[in-house]
């Protein structure tokens, strides 16, 4: 030490850095408190009556027939599917209450980096994260849009095709040759 102290005012301008959240990291006293009413409060408001409610009208459905029962189970695995929706459905819509419950913590790290909007993981790198190397515009020519030789083409200068509805569109299972009329001039009884 050189004999001056090493302290320095935190400046209200300058944003803290952001603490880094990964798998190693270790919740304080109160995030844990927090992460137990989460899941408490989850199970009890939110994913018993979801699975009670999808339950009772999956039940429901197979008593008016509209869903058929098992031959030999009946309608216990369908209710138990209904039941496993129902329960990850009801966590599932309270991820956001309990990020607010976060935020909303004082000295949290995880609450800060919530705040700051940083706890969110990158996308994996791999095949389909990849930036095309030519955007293609669906309402363009397709054999120019995708091509290097549309670089030094003006999109404007290209003519416009309004899209054809899927149903519309002939794809490599649609037989040709049939046609929406009725053939005329053959009877063949």
């Amino acid at each position: 030490m050189n004999g001056r102290a090493d302290f320095r005012e935190q400046n209200p301008d300058v944003p803290r850095p952001i603490p880094h959240i990964g798998a190693d990291y270790i919740p304080t006293e109160e995030e844990r408190r927090v992460f137990a009413e989460c899941n408490d409060e989850s199970f009890w408001f939110r994913s018993v009556p979801l699975a009670a409610t999808s339950m009772l009208i999956t039940q429901g459905l197979i008593s008016k027939g509209i869903l058929s029962s098992h031959p030999k189970y009946g309608s216990i695995p369908k209710l138990i599917f209904a039941c496993i929706m129902g329960y990850f459905a009801g966590k599932l819509s309270y991820v956001k209450t309990c990020q607010e419950k976060f935020k909303n913590l004082e000295n949290s790290p995880l609450g800060e980096a919530l705040r700051s909007g940083q706890a969110r993981r990158p996308a994996p790198s791999g095949h389909y994260s990849q930036k095309p190397k030519y955007d293609s515009d669906a309402s363009g020519h397709p054999s120019f849009a995708t091509s290097p030789a549309s670089d030094n083409i003006e999109r404007d200068a290209l003519p416009r095709y309004e899209p054809i509805p899927f149903s519309a569109s002939m794809n490599e299972s649609t037989p040709t040759g049939i046609t929406d009329h009725v053939a005329q001039g053959r009877n063949f009884s």
